[in-house]
């Protein structure tokens, strides 16, 4: 097994065993784009059940936006090797944000709409899990967004149960940096498709990734301190008002 592969599922070890991400007879739904994020975690996931203590079974799911051009057959092709389901969700959403809506910042919206597609999928086939594909970059692009667009210290959990779907949200890859993944999804092979949105690469979350690396130039460790500071919860020095 390669070093990327060997450490990935380390990342995802420490983040279940941190996090307590995957319980016994968990039915979990991996949410797949195409990209090599939930490529590379479903494959990863499909390897974790041979040493996991505890059972679990998965269920592949696309959720197709309705852009082209987007061949999944690869992709299908991959799961059959793992003998894991595949099931493709087709929507309308592209038209919906592009076309009908035609917002000017549609990725929140995308993103509603893509979430409520993969939760109605994961509850019809039975799953109580739904893992997406979030990376430790992702994690530290998204606590700045927060800061920076909205003024509020946040970003997304390792761990979310949504109580209105009853299903729970895992990211098990939030250890996991992206260069290590865009390393390993190429000695891999992954049939990656690429996104045909037409607001690929010019999002506020880009700015920030580029935000990141300029920073990194004089801050070779920033994306390690930033992760351990989200980390060190006990340790938020934060103003708080007298009651």
């Amino acid at each position: 097994m390669k070093k990327d592969i060997k450490k990935a599922l380390g990342c995802i070890r420490k983040a279940d065993q941190d996090f307590g991400l995957i319980a016994e007879g968990d039915a979990i739904a991996v949410g797949v784009s195409g990209g090599k994020d939930s490529l590379l975690l479903l494959y990863c996931l499909s390897l974790y059940r041979n040493f996991c203590k505890n059972r679990f079974t998965l269920e592949a799911i696309t959720v197709f936006l309705g852009l082209e051009p987007f061949d999944v057959s690869a992709v299908k092709a991959l799961c059959d090797q793992m003998s894991i389901p595949y099931h493709v969700i087709e929507t309308d959403i592209g038209r919906v944000v592009f076309d009908v809506r035609q917002e000017k910042n549609p990725c929140s919206l995308c993103a509603n709409m893509r979430r409520g597609a993969l939760n109605n999928a994961a509850k019809a086939l039975g799953c109580n899990k739904i893992a997406l594909g979030h990376h430790s970059d992702d994690v530290i692009e998204t606590f700045l967004m927060s800061l920076f667009y909205e003024g509020r210290i946040n970003t997304f959990s390792p761990k979310t149960y949504l109580s209105r779907t009853d299903l729970t949200v895992i990211r098990p890859f939030v250890y996991l940096p992206e260069k290590d993944i865009i390393s390993a999804a190429k000695d891999l092979v992954l049939p990656i498709i690429t996104s045909p949105c037409p607001a690929c690469g010019k999002t506020n979350r880009q700015k920030t990734k580029e935000l990141i690396t300029a920073l990194s130039k004089d801050i070779p460790d920033i994306k390690e301190k930033l992760l351990g500071a989200l980390a060190n919860t006990e340790q938020y020095h934060l103003w708080e008002k007298e009651k």
